[in-house]
């Protein structure tokens, strides 16, 4: 069981499905914010397209930071778990937004940028993390 799906609902199939929807729609709107900062006025369902790409890498890959992996510290298996999630960003952005990979890595960053700040912030104002 992922730790977000612990709570109210006891971590069942619903949990997982509430948590998947959740975690993409935030990166949904973090990479339209992005996209619009970078390339300028684009449609949102592209965002829509490409969120849950990170949003399943990021849930996959999420234990790593938390108990490391084999004999990985937890910050060393944090980094790798962030470096998967920003390839399967970059891949996904490169794809719908069609752009080639050099234009794409700045956007890619930009939103991990947008995606961290957002986070840090919303999680000072409400505690959710």
């Amino acid at each position: 069981m992922l730790p977000l799906q612990t709570g109210v609902t006891g971590g069942g199939p619903l949990a997982i499905v509430v948590t998947f929807l959740l975690v993409a729609a935030f990166y949904a709107v973090t990479l339209h914010l992005a996209a619009t900062f970078f390339i300028g006025d684009v449609p949102s369902q592209r965002a829509a397209y490409v969120a849950p790409a990170p949003a399943s890498a990021s849930l996959l890959l999420q234990q790593w930071g938390l108990r490391g992996f084999g004999p990985l510290s937890p910050s060393l298996a944090a980094g790798i778990a962030i470096l998967g999630i920003l390839v399967a960003d970059l891949i996904a952005i490169s794809y719908v937004y069609r752009l080639q990979w050099s234009s794409a890595l700045p956007l890619a960053l930009l939103h991990f940028g947008f995606a961290a700040v957002l986070g840090v912030a919303l999680n000072n104002i409400f505690g959710l993390l």
